[in-house]
C-alpha cells in the first residue's frame, strides 16, 4: 500500500474527504518525526512504538576491496509492534 492508497484508505474510513485525510496523516507523520527527533519515545496502545536507536560506531569490511573500513555511529528510528497488532498478524 502506498500514501494515496492509504489516504482514500483514512478517508472512506472516516468519512472526510481526501483532502483532510491527506492532512491528517501529514500532520500525524510529522509529529511522530519531531518527537522522535528530540528523542522521545511515541506509544500507540494497541498499534505499537516507536523510539530512537543509537548504534555505536564499528569496524565493517569492504566486501569489493576487502579493506577495513570505520563505519560511524548514528541514529535510527525503531518500531516495536504492540500485542494487538501482532496477534491480528498471527
Amino acid at each position: 500500500m502506498n500514501k494515496t492508497e492509504l489516504v482514500e484508505k483514512i478517508a472512506a474510513g472516516a468519512a472526510i474527504s481526501k483532502v483532510d485525510a491527506k492532512k491528517a496523516l501529514d500532520a500525524t507523520v510529522a509529529a511522530i518525526k519531531e518527537a522522535l527527533i528530540a528523542g522521545d519515545k511515541i506509544a500507540l496502545v494497541g498499534f505499537g512504538t516507536f523510539s530512537v536507536n543509537e548504534r555505536p560506531a564499528r569496524e565493517g569490511i569492504n566486501p569489493a576491496t576487502k579493506a577495513k573500513i570505520k563505519i560511524a555511529a548514528k541514529k535510527v528510528a525503531k518500531f516495536k509492534a504492540g500485542a494487538e497488532l501482532a496477534d491480528a498478524l498471527n
